[in-house]
């Protein structure tokens, strides 16, 4: 997991350094202080996907890129059989599958996310600029977004600001499945 989250810093770096953009620049653009985005581009601490996201749009590239290091093709369709999505697993207690990797200039990015008891027993917040939309399939889980929390299980869904601290759990002692789409 560490060298996945080096590479994606090295990535992020690279594509600040060839656009000559500053740190103070590119932590404006993802609404973070510049201290954090130094951390995000150490590859000491795991980025965010909505941070990443941010950069590739703002700098039009394709998330893809920054998360696996290639490019997208597909204009039409993309379609991801099942189990077959990118694994973006940087993050313990998150482990989410990119639905929708293999095809270019996307508007927003779906993933299949599992959260288990085990790695959510504390919440741990994140937010980033855009949208988020989470659609729960299996299980049950906490969310709270910005001070506020609910309980979600299948079948429910939220749309919410995710520039909002927000962060999940799974309850009952079972892991939550859910379909996030960050816009």
């Amino acid at each position: 997991m560490n060298e996945e989250i080096k590479a994606v810093a090295e990535r992020l770096k690279g594509l600040r350094d060839v656009m000559d953009v500053s740190i103070r620049e590119a932590a404006e653009v993802c609404g973070i202080s510049t201290e954090q985005y130094q951390l995000y581009e150490s590859g000491t601490v795991d980025i965010p996907v909505g941070i990443l996201q941010c950069m590739a749009k703002r700098y039009n590239i394709d998330l893809t890129v920054l998360i696996s290091g290639s490019e997208p093709h597909m204009k039409s369709y993309f379609l991801t059989k099942k189990g077959k999505g990118l694994s973006v697993d940087r993050r313990s207690d998150y482990k989410y599958q990119s639905l929708a990797f293999g095809f270019s200039n996307r508007k927003a990015d779906p993933f299949l996310v599992t959260i288990t008891p085990e790695e959510t027993k504390e919440i741990h917040f994140n937010s980033h600029p855009g949208h988020e939309f989470n659609y729960v399939l299996e299980g049950k889980m906490k969310i709270v977004v910005d001070g506020k929390e609910m309980e979600l299980e299948e079948g429910d869904s939220l749309y919410f600001d995710a520039t909002k601290p927000h962060g999940m759990q799974a309850l009952n002692g079972k892991n939550a499945r859910f379909l996030a789409i960050i816009i």
